[in-house]
């Protein structure tokens, strides 16, 4: 199927509830406008509220009947993300889809979030299982709920390294990403297991967008600094837009095809460009014995028992 036309069989998701973490650039900002434009109502869970508001206006300068909420969550702190789900639980209302988008790469030296985890482990894993669990009662309450969470091409080389998870003892940047991707999908497959286990009829997908440019590849590895000369015309030359990059979660988040547990990416050379199509899984991510010790590790780091 060609990029255009899945983007124009996005089914009708009226009065459907969605979350997008990180939904005020890059891939989340692009969700949110074609989630909106298929009726949804899309919360963005960002960690700015005027970033979040500057991109619901664009939205809405675009699509002006558009249903759009902006809410603070730091994936970083587990604070934040316990008031997050608490202010969804008092609404009430079933959440169905949520789209954990938001991620952190490669800084160049080792950070942490306000809990002490190593940041890309903790932000881009830790936190969105933790508000994953958290939201589990919202979700279940919805008539088919999904979980779409983004992972990576740099999975394919991600290392689970029980020793060093938080990168203590040797910090790479690029080796600490791809450890977080991987557990990003590892998650996935794990969420899917357990929910077909436990009946919480909620079906777990991934999905990852290839080589798509976005402010990702200078908000972690260059600290917000601009790319210039070479590095910016290889950035716009070689990666997708962003319009084709969201596609693989687009379809991995609405599409009434997809498979639970399914991992989606772009169809083109070695998955870095195209439309979306089921993608390659890699050989560590099929471990169903580490993602399930992930999990229980990760239930003791957040201190947050999902189900």
């Amino acid at each position: 199927m060609a990029a255009a036309s899945f983007a124009d069989s996005v089914p009708d998701l009226t009065g459907r509830l969605a979350i997008i973490t990180g939904a005020n650039s890059g891939l989340g900002f692009g969700l949110t406008g074609r989630l909106a434009r298929a009726g949804a109502e899309v919360i963005l869970a960002v960690r700015s509220v005027e970033k979040g508001t500057a991109a619901a206006e664009h939205v809405r300068s675009e699509l002006p009947g558009a249903k759009l909420d902006v809410r603070v969550l730091d994936l970083a702190s587990l604070d934040s993300i316990a008031a997050f789900a608490t202010t969804i639980a008092s609404d009430g209302r079933p959440v169905d889809i949520l789209i954990n988008n938001a991620g952190v790469m490669a800084p160049p030296k080792r950070m942490t979030t306000a809990d002490g985890f190593e940041l890309q482990f903790g932000s881009n894993h830790l936190g969105p299982f933790a508000l994953t669990a958290q939201l589990l009662p919202a979700l279940r309450s919805a008539e088919k709920p999904r979980v779409t969470s983004t992972s990576s091409l740099a999975a394919r080389a991600g290392r689970i390294d029980w020793n060093d998870l938080q990168s203590v003892k040797r910090y790479v940047p690029f080796g600490a990403y791809g450890l977080s991707k991987l557990a990003n999908l590892m998650f996935a497959r794990e969420l899917q297991l357990r929910s077909d286990a436990a009946g919480w009829g909620i079906t777990s997908t991934a999905a990852h967008p290839g080589g798509t440019a976005t402010n990702l590849q200078v908000a972690g590895p260059r600290q917000g600094r601009a790319l210039t000369g070479i590095s910016a015309w290889a950035n716009g030359r070689f990666l997708q837009p962003l319009a084709q990059g969201i596609l693989p979660s687009l379809y991995a988040a609405t599409s009434p095809g997809i498979a639970p547990g399914g991992y989606y990416g772009p169809n083109g050379f070695l998955e870095i460009r195209g439309a979306a199509t089921t993608a390659h899984v890699p050989r560590r991510a099929r471990d169903t014995a580490d993602s399930a010790r992930l999990w229980t590790v990760s239930e003791e780091l957040t201190g947050i028992t999902a189900g």
